[in-house]
């Protein structure tokens, strides 16, 4: 994982790049998934929507009209494809949305943070709260690990690892905010209690789901680590978390 961090550092058109791959293999690995329960997602439906939401963005950058007529046009078109009523169910259609907001609009927050300018460099909090959480509640939950947190989803995770992950994120954070972002350092510390947080939830929910379409791995695109969904899950929800509060706390 470690190359994908040159593209963080350029951010652009690079990071766009590779934001909209990540996109379009997680909903590709989704559908898959759902498929194993029966329910059949639209593949070139939901690469079309995401295209045309970077599309958008790079016609109109950082445009907060322009992602929501993007979110209302996604509900039309796959209300739409309802018309075709042999072989189409309700659940296909949701699916498919359900698809491009998850693995796609989550993921398109990374791009989002990146055109804030003055607070770009906040980007390195979405990785710095995701990955440092497993990194630290692993560790934590090996040593130290005694009761269960979440059995049923994912047996190994411990209520220990989990406070460990939250503490060693925002000693992190806080970390980076001392050496590149000093005004902010306030802010750095919280992202990463409150990230981690969001970072544990975002893996407990990929794993709900693969539990629930009865697959261990979302796929196998990286060696060890299953696919896209199963390494990006956590920052799929750190993501929108930094450029909220960016937005919402720090450009208030």
């Amino acid at each position: 994982m470690v190359p994908l961090l040159i593209f963080v550092y350029l951010g652009g058109y690079p990071l766009m790049a590779v934001a909209l791959a990540v996109g379009l293999a997680g909903i590709h690995e989704l559908i898959k998934g759902f498929a194993a329960m029966e329910i059949k997602g639209n593949r070139p439906i939901a690469f079309a929507l995401l295209i045309l939401l970077y599309a958008l963005n790079f016609a109109f950058p950082g445009e907060q009209a322009a992602i929501g007529a993007w979110l209302a046009i996604s509900v039309i078109v796959n209300l739409l494809y309802l018309f075709k009523m042999d072989g189409n169910r309700a659940e296909d259609s949701l699916v498919t949305l359900f698809s491009v907001v998850y693995a796609g609009f989550l993921s398109f927050h990374i791009v989002l943070i990146d055109g804030l300018e003055k607070y770009s460099v906040l980007i390195w909090l979405v990785l710095i709260a995701a990955f440092g959480t497993d990194i630290f509640a692993y560790f934590t939950g090996y040593f130290l690990g005694r009761h269960k947190l979440c059995p049923d989803l994912s047996p190994k995770k411990t209520v220990e690892g989990a406070l460990g992950g939250v503490m060693g994120s925002a000693v992190l954070c806080t970390l980076f905010g001392l050496i590149f972002a000093r005004d902010a350092l306030l802010h750095c510390m919280l992202i990463g209690l409150i990230g981690s947080v969001f970072a544990q939830c975002g893996d407990l929910s990929a794993s709900a789901l693969k539990r629930r379409m009865g697959i261990k791995d979302y796929g196998n695109l990286i060696p060890g680590h299953g696919g896209i969904m199963d390494r990006f899950d956590s920052v799929l929800f750190t993501a929108p978390l930094v450029y909220y509060y960016i937005q919402l706390v720090m450009m208030r």
